[in-house]
C-alpha cells in the first residue's frame, strides 16, 4: 500500500496546511502550474515527488518535469497531464498524445475545478484535484490524497481550505 498526496495549480503558492494533509504520504503528484521552482523545491524536500509541468511554467518546471508522465505505482497505471480536460469533455490534441497507452488512472489539472469520476467509455478513474494557489477564480483551494494497494484506489480524502 501506498499513499499519495495529489495537488495541482499552486501558482507559486505552497500553503503551509497542505503539509500536514500529505504528512502520512509516501509520494506527492503535482499535475501542473507550479508558478515558481520554489514550490518544486519545498515540494521535492518533503517527499518524493512526480509531476508535470503546466502552460504557466518556466524552463526550470519543464526541465524537470515532462508534459505527460506516464508510470506505475503499485499494480495501477498512471497518466499525468496538465490540461487534458475531463470525461465527456477531454482537450483538443489530448487523445493524439495518449494514443495506444492503456491506464487506469488519469489525473489533470488546469480547470482549477476539483472533479474525481469514473469514465465509464474508457474504463479509467479521472482526478483533477482542483487548485491549491493564490490565483484564480476559486474560492476554495482543494488537494487530494488516496491510498493505492494493488491496482484498488481507496480511502480518497479532500483537503479544502477557503482562499484568502
Amino acid at each position: 500500500m501506498i499513499q499519495i498526496g495529489i495537488l495541482s495549480d499552486t501558482h507559486g503558492f505552497l500553503n503551509p496546511a497542505l503539509f500536514d494533509f500529505f504528512k502520512d504520504c509516501d509520494e506527492i503528484w503535482h499535475a501542473g502550474d507550479w508558478g515558481d521552482v520554489n514550490v518544486m523545491t519545498q515540494l521535492k524536500t518533503f517527499k518524493p515527488l512526480r509531476g508535470v509541468y503546466g502552460n504557466i511554467d518556466g524552463k526550470e518546471i519543464r526541465q524537470e518535469f515532462p508534459e505527460l508522465n506516464l508510470f506505475q505505482v503499485e499494480d495501477l497505471k498512471v497518466c499525468m497531464i496538465h490540461i487534458g480536460g475531463y470525461p465527456g469533455h477531454y482537450a483538443p490534441g489530448f487523445r493524439n498524445k495518449i494514443r495506444d497507452q492503456k491506464f487506469d488512472l488519469l489525473i489533470c489539472g488546469h480547470s482549477h475545478i476539483l472533479r474525481v469520476m469514473r469514465d465509464q467509455g474508457n474504463g479509467w478513474m479521472f482526478i483533477n484535484p482542483g487548485a491549491c494557489g493564490n490565483h484564480g477564480f476559486q474560492k476554495v483551494n482543494t488537494a487530494v490524497r488516496l491510498k493505492i494497494t494493488g491496482k484498488k484506489m481507496h480511502d480518497l480524502e479532500v483537503w479544502e481550505q477557503k482562499r484568502k
